[in-house]
């Protein structure tokens, strides 16, 4: 086995994930940022981990609220990444033109295939990142349309 950056890179970037928009509000303040690192944790109770590079503004809003909404992206995301992968500040309204509902999580995304309502159980910094853990509790996905899949050529960078 290769242990060299390049190789470690490639193979780390053969682990396969989807893409979501994260969303979280807290006093007054919302917004939404386009992930991809994200997994189930645990069946009983269910659970989640999303990882999200250091300094995101949207980490304020977590680690004050406690609460996320994980919007999960569909295999059409072209509309969805346009809107989300710029990044916005925490002074931006990260939903203009998008269809939302509030919930006590933090928004939900109309054109979301799925969403998962969590409360934030634990929050541990990993490298570069911050991984959060947390339990879901409530969901909705009763649908036909297929995840988007995304593969990375080189998984030491976006």
């Amino acid at each position: 086995m290769e242990s060299d950056s390049h190789h470690i890179g490639a193979a780390i970037g053969r682990l396969p994930s989807g893409c979501a928009i994260l969303t979280s509000a807290f006093e007054g303040a919302s917004t939404g940022m386009l992930v991809s690192w994200m997994q189930q944790a645990s069946f009983d109770p269910p659970a989640i981990t999303v990882a999200l590079k250091a300094g995101r503004p949207i980490q304020s809003l977590l680690d004050g609220s406690q609460r996320f909404v994980l919007n999960v992206v569909g295999d059409n995301p072209t509309a969805m990444f346009k809107h989300f992968g710029k990044g916005f500040a925490l002074e931006e309204d990260a939903f203009v033109g998008l269809s939302t509902q509030s919930s006590p999580y933090g928004p939900v995304l109309a054109d979301a295939m799925a969403h998962l309502g969590c409360v934030i159980l634990n929050k541990m910094s990993v490298g570069d990142h911050h991984v959060y853990a947390a339990k879901v509790e409530v969901g909705d996905g009763e649908t036909e349309a297929k995840p988007y899949i995304h593969l990375r050529k080189d998984g030491l960078k976006y």
